[in-house]
């Protein structure tokens, strides 16, 4: 490999790096986050789940494609999910919805 790229490679680790250990300092430091930061986190875990999630229901293959069979299996596992609270039963209710409605599809 080039000089350049690996040079690109150890830049990108230690910004990285940098980035992760800001927050890990931070927080060493202080004993807390600040409450700006902790509305801020608050928002991670829906933002990063709707990023995993919707791209399983709705793709752009040259135009807008939605997968009726998955994304009605993924309604009946967030209904599962919202009056359960049992990550199995999401499961569980989620892939059986998708390999009932794969069968008579």
């Amino acid at each position: 490999m080039n000089t350049w790229l690996w040079g690109l490679i150890l830049v990108a680790g230690v910004l990285t790096f940098s980035i992760r250990y800001s927050f890990i300092y931070l927080v060493a430091k202080t004993g807390d986050l600040p409450p700006r930061a902790k509305r801020v986190l608050a928002y991670v875990p829906p933002a990063v789940f709707a990023a995993l999630v919707i791209p399983e229901f709705i793709s752009y293959d040259a135009g807008l494609h939605v997968a009726p069979d998955q994304l009605t299996a993924g309604v009946v596992a967030a209904v599962v999910a919202y009056r359960t609270e049992n990550l199995f039963a999401t499961i569980l209710s989620g892939m059986l919805a998708l390999w009932t409605l794969r069968f008579l599809l």
